[in-house]
């Protein structure tokens, strides 16, 4: 057991290493995102005017919940962790992980978790030095419980972003380009995960089936939590789905990763 953790603890140590070389990529997007969160800003206080709430929310707790959603973007969201996985796979590289007594998911997984820490951390700076002009509209709820529950969540919804990234990039066993597949995701994701705005205002219906979909626990529900967006009750249910999601999700990613394996070594001789 000590010696698989020292193996991928230094992997994790690699691909620190790795994405602090491109530190200024990830600050530069942290930058352009907060243009985006102004446009937010923007939106969602002309939608405010002459309203108090909207779906039962006031404008600094629609904001806050936008706020945490840039935080929890770049500290458990997939930016390229398809596409890396598929030029292993195209290139042949894929080949030295086959040979080796390494997890190949782990392995990624690990990369990713790294490249997130990296990601995380830059995009505070900036968000910190904008601190004074969007700290009126900050307004978190009390609740310890927020905090215990909201951490799993952010974990699992990591987990969830990593896999279906992980499981796009594992069609190129079959596929040559993926391109479409993960543009139509992130479509999905945009609309489905609460990115373009919040899920609660919804109709019920279509709200409540949007809760047993695996984007729901991809950036909204932890958002949400945080946020007080949702209560106890639908948070602890809502753990439960999410964990059936990074179960099915990883049985899926294996069976695909078995398979890809046999077309790749039939293809390869």
């Amino acid at each position: 057991m000590r010696l698989l953790l020292a193996k991928y603890r230094h992997v994790f140590n690699v691909g620190l290493q790795n994405n602090l070389v491109y530190r200024w990529n990830f600050a530069m997007r942290a930058i352009f995102s907060l243009v985006h969160l102004a446009f937010v800003f923007i939106l969602w206080g002309a939608a405010y005017q002459g309203e108090t709430h909207i779906g039962g929310f006031s404008l600094e707790q629609t904001l806050t919940y936008f706020i945490s959603l840039l935080v929890l973007q770049f500290f458990i969201g997939a930016f390229s962790e398809d596409y890396e996985i598929s030029e292993e796979i195209r290139s042949g590289l894929i080949n030295q992980f086959l040979t080796k007594p390494i997890n190949y998911f782990v392995y990624r997984f690990t990369i990713f978790v790294s490249a997130r820490l990296v990601s995380g951390l830059l995009a505070l700076v900036p968000l910190m030095l904008c601190l004074p002009l969007i700290a009126d509209y900050l307004t978190f709820p009390g609740e310890t419980w927020r905090l215990v529950v909201g951490l799993p969540a952010a974990f699992m919804s990591a987990m969830i972003q990593f896999t279906i990234a992980y499981i796009f990039g594992l069609l190129t066993f079959w596929f040559l380009e993926i391109q479409s597949f993960v543009i139509l995701s992130m479509t999905i994701e945009s609309l489905l995960g609460g990115q373009i705005f919040p899920l609660d205002l919804l109709p019920p219906t279509i709200y409540r089936i949007s809760q047993f979909l695996p984007y729901y626990y991809q950036m909204y529900f932890p958002a949400a939590i945080f946020t007080g967006r949702i209560d106890y009750n639908s948070a602890v249910q809502g753990l439960w789905i999410q964990l059936f999601w990074v179960f099915a999700l990883l049985v899926m990613a294996q069976l695909l990763w078995r398979r890809g394996l046999r077309q790749h070594t039939a293809v390869g001789g």
